[in-house]
């Protein structure tokens, strides 16, 4: 978003030079959100006419890209060990083949968690049920901080809230215990439901799927579903539970759309017959843990693109040393629209 804010002559007098404030290393998201509504409130009060009238004199305009872009980055080596310890200077980061300045960089980001738990009971997997409500509960008992929340939806022929964002795990415990099973799939419903409730939260968005992944309701397509996941910033984890049989090529359908929908938005995915629901929900809660937050703000934008693509590399490691996973991008138009 491009905000016209000051004259710039104005604006060199007031702050001095340089004009542009470089931002500490330490900076972190509250402090440049500060920063950001400082501004805004100088725009608020130059539209009420409060501020001088030398303000809206004639002549350049300095325009200030107040969009940030944060991308939570998980590295890990061949062996699927957490790669900790590297630095700003390790990453290189580049929007649609452009190199950007890092200027936001933190080893565990103490941000806000908020995470959705969407759970399939639909008649293709509902026999676990309460194993998956068993499960559940110890995962919300020990990943959730006083600063984060979850909520819980379930979906099969609908999909339905049980428990909104909370910090109280007695609430998701009395939602696990509200499970009820029809016939149908509904995965991508859930998916551009719960990315759209995740969107209206700050600090990091998480959607946790349990499912098969054969959507049979037929409403939203996989298309949109991953669209509004991308727009809200939501990771999708993908927890796959009874696959159908695999195609002989990589498709769209079944553990396969679980598995692309998680490379796509920074996630991952896992298999419950590798370790059980337990281990699965335990490789989540770690992979949450171990996150590097790289922000920037985009500069040399390509013009007329709505999708900008963005790529996080370690130079200084051979191709094959690491397994980086982030979002593969961000929109800049306007939302899709379900159904």
């Amino acid at each position: 978003m491009q905000v016209h804010i000051l004259p710039f002559g104005v604006l060199k007098d007031w702050l001095g030079e340089p004009a542009a404030v470089e931002l500490p290393e330490h900076a972190t998201v509250a402090a440049l959100g500060e920063r950001l509504r400082v501004g805004m409130g100088l725009l608020a009060l130059l539209a009420l006419g409060i501020l001088p009238a030398a303000l809206s004199a004639q002549g350049p305009i300095l325009h200030v890209d107040v969009k940030l872009v944060n991308i939570y980055v998980n590295v890990t080596d061949q062996t699927g060990a957490v790669v900790g310890g590297l630095t700003r200077e390790d990453f290189v980061l580049t929007e649609d083949g452009r190199p950007q300045e890092i200027k936001v960089f933190e080893r565990q980001s103490e941000l806000p968690l908020n995470l959705t738990l969407a759970i399939d009971t639909s008649g293709s997997v509902r026999k676990d049920m309460a194993e998956e409500a068993d499960a559940a509960r110890r995962f919300a008992h020990a990943l959730l901080r006083q600063q984060d929340k979850m909520s819980l939806l379930q979906f099969a022929t609908d999909v339905r809230q049980l428990t909104p964002f909370t910090n109280k795990v007695s609430l998701i415990d009395h939602g696990l215990g509200q499970l009820r099973g029809d016939w149908a799939t509904a995965l991508y419903d859930a998916i551009f439901l719960g990315s759209q409730s995740l969107g209206k939260q700050e600090g990091r968005k998480v959607l946790v799927l349990v499912s098969d992944g054969d959507d049979t309701a037929k409403n939203t397509t996989y298309a949109q579903a991953l669209e509004q996941a991308l727009r809200n910033e939501v990771m999708i984890y993908s927890i796959v539970d009874v696959p159908i049989e695999a195609s002989a090529g990589r498709d769209l359908g079944g553990e396969h759309a679980m598995i692309t929908l998680a490379e796509q938005t920074g996630g991952k995915s896992f298999y419950v017959t590798d370790g059980g629901l337990d281990r699965a929900f335990a490789r989540v809660s770690e992979d949450l843990r171990t996150q590097y937050l790289l922000g920037y703000y985009p500069k040399n934008q390509e013009p007329g693109r709505s999708f900008h693509r963005v790529q996080v590399t370690i130079p200084r490691a051979a191709a094959d040393a690491f397994n980086i996973g982030h979002r593969t991008g961000y929109y800049a138009d306007s939302p899709v629209k379900a159904n």
